[in-house]
């Protein structure tokens, strides 16, 4: 076997309550590598053609990546996959924080599922083996609520944790998987196909060191990464990604109004620079990673937010910032901890409420589809106000938590040509 690995995938099937070990071999590893190159293999292989999303014979694939688990900056990164209900194609995305290396470190590369609980359930992984829980005293928890109660439950507050919120429980589209609170597989609605298994949680702790072919070599790249920190890495170590917003206005292709503008003459007021002026308690990173760019925040008015939720990212800037003509940083920082505790995926959520709010704007969508509820830009508490609509698919939240394309269908007249989307993902 190649180094990195431990020949362990672990099979999870929820309509039957049973798991089991599954030894791909070295050639299974040599071809795929890892992350989504597995998820590849699994979707592929096992998926029947033309099911739905949401049916039990879907995956829903755990990967970490080749060197994750590794002391090595930068490789904290898992991938999770299945078929999207979003495009009803290939559906993946990434998360940083500790999980990935945590489910290397309890001696397992990939989690593969299958099926649909009866009832809501967890996995607990640890070095003891795996066990399926009942959750239901969990299920209808914002994931802070339930990352406490598991360590509580398991006893160990190093007890990682991936899930879903409120938003995969009711089948958002875009829903998305949480870990460590503040890190998200965002993209292509995999937290409602997580909800779908009634799959609430995988809750993970592991203490085995993983092969390593030159440990020596990895501690000296880890030493250059933190030694060229100035040189190569400063702006994200100082504001993490979101420093890259101010220069997308500039060169004209900020996503402002629903894409119907590049620049937003007031984006300084919710960039990077003003949320560490502002709002910003500390700098936090991944797994082994010295970088640190995850910026946490804390707001006391008009709305509390927590720093356990992080921040917002450049991609949170935008989707739910200027994409919504949206300069109060406060509304903006609440809306990333609502996006984070509901577990949705901000870029989706900012553009289906963006084309809403266009085709408000335009007469396509009305007061009688949104129950009342006017649309319109540049307003932080309607904002939050939509996202918990959003979240528990009451009111106008029902038809936005179809995601822009499938909600467009819908109301039809027209709307349809103001989606920004590719194949149906935003």
């Amino acid at each position: 076997m190649p180094n990195g690995y431990w020949n362990r995938v672990l099979r999870v099937d929820l309509s039957s309550g049973k798991t089991w070990i599954e030894s791909p071999g070295d050639a299974f590893y040599r071809k795929y590598l890892g992350g989504r190159g597995f998820i590849a293999h699994y979707l592929l292989t096992e998926v029947p053609k033309g099911i739905d999303a949401f049916d039990p014979e879907n995956r829903l694939v755990f990967a970490p990546g080749v060197v994750t688990g590794a002391p090595l900056p930068g490789n904290g990164r898992h991938s999770v996959g299945g078929k999207s209900p979003l495009t009803g194609g290939f559906g993946e995305a990434e998360s940083g924080g500790f999980w990935g290396a945590e489910l290397k470190h309890a001696g397992y590369d990939a989690i593969v599922v299958q099926g649909q609980a009866a009832r809501p359930t967890y996995l607990w992984i640890s070095d003891d083996g795996v066990e399926l829980r009942d959750a239901g005293h969990l299920w209808g928890k914002v994931t802070g609520e339930v990352e406490d109660a598991l360590r509580a439950e398991l006893g160990d507050r190093l007890v990682r944790v991936a899930q879903i919120g409120p938003g995969g429980e009711n089948l958002v589209r875009f829903a998305c998987v949480v870990n460590d609170l503040n890190e998200v597989a965002g993209r292509t609605g995999l937290g409602a196909v997580m909800g779908s298994k009634r799959l609430k949680a995988i809750a993970v702790r592991g203490r085995k060191r993983m092969p390593l072919a030159n440990p020596k070599g990895l501690q000296a790249v880890a030493k250059w990464v933190a030694d060229t920190m100035e040189e190569n890495h400063k702006g994200f170590h100082e504001l993490g990604t979101g420093a890259a917003l101010i220069g997308k206005h500039m060169q004209g292709h900020l996503i402002v109004r629903n894409f119907r503008d590049g620049q937003m003459e007031t984006c300084q007021k919710i960039d990077a620079m003003a949320i560490r002026d502002n709002y910003r308690v500390a700098m936090d990173g991944c797994y082994a990673c010295s970088v640190r760019c995850k910026q946490r925040v804390r707001v006391e008015t008009p709305w509390k937010v927590e720093p356990r939720y992080g921040g917002p990212e450049y991609e949170t800037m935008g989707a739910l910032g200027t994409n919504l003509a949206m300069d109060d940083l406060a509304a903006l920082c609440k809306a990333n901890e609502m996006a984070n505790y509901y577990g949705l995926d901000s870029i989706s959520l900012g553009a289906t409420i963006a084309w809403a709010t266009e085709a408000f704007e335009l007469g396509l969508l009305t007061e009688a589809d949104t129950g009342g509820v006017r649309l319109e830009w540049s307003n932080g508490s309607l904002l939050i106000d939509l996202i918990d609509k959003i979240a528990r698919r009451e009111g106008i939240g029902d038809l936005l938590a179809e995601g822009a394309y499938r909600a467009a269908q819908k109301v039809g007249r027209g709307s349809e040509q103001y989606v920004v989307h590719v194949k149906g993902l935003e």
